[in-house]
């Protein structure tokens, strides 16, 4: 049998639960679209370093080339691993030692800051040639 004080102990037991469940978590922000003058700082350099706008929507793509399939699967492996914790996932398509990438941010339906900082953990794990 419950006693009156389990039922009470019990419900402010759920009620702390519920608030800490919703008031602990983090707040996770919407991405927003890169400004003109983030585009100009984020953005740029990236185009220099072999990413190209994509055809009709906001987004950048770039093929990555490898030595065999081994080490484009390993690039694909550690990139896939920053994309989780980054909860940002590239679109992407792979042949044997060919990668081919493109980056938007769905959630603002164009180039975000993500992007950016996706594109150059890939510069630098992916010695693109």
């Amino acid at each position: 049998m419950y006693s009156i004080q389990n039922l009470v102990f019990s419900s402010i037991l759920r009620a702390v639960c519920f608030h800490l469940l919703i008031c602990a978590s983090p707040q996770v922000t919407k991405p927003v679209l890169l400004t003109t003058e983030e585009r100009a700082t984020l953005l740029t350099p990236l185009l220099t370093n072999g990413w190209t706008p994509a055809e009709g929507r906001d987004a950048i793509v770039k093929d990555f080339t490898f030595k065999d399939f081994n080490e484009a699967f390993g690039f694909m492996t550690r990139v896939a691993l920053k994309a989780d914790k980054m909860n940002h996932h590239p679109e992407w398509f792979n042949v044997y030692n060919k990668v081919k990438v493109t980056l938007s941010t769905h959630d603002c339906n164009g180039i975000s800051t993500k992007d950016t900082t996706l594109a150059n953990f890939m510069d630098r794990v992916g010695k693109a040639k």
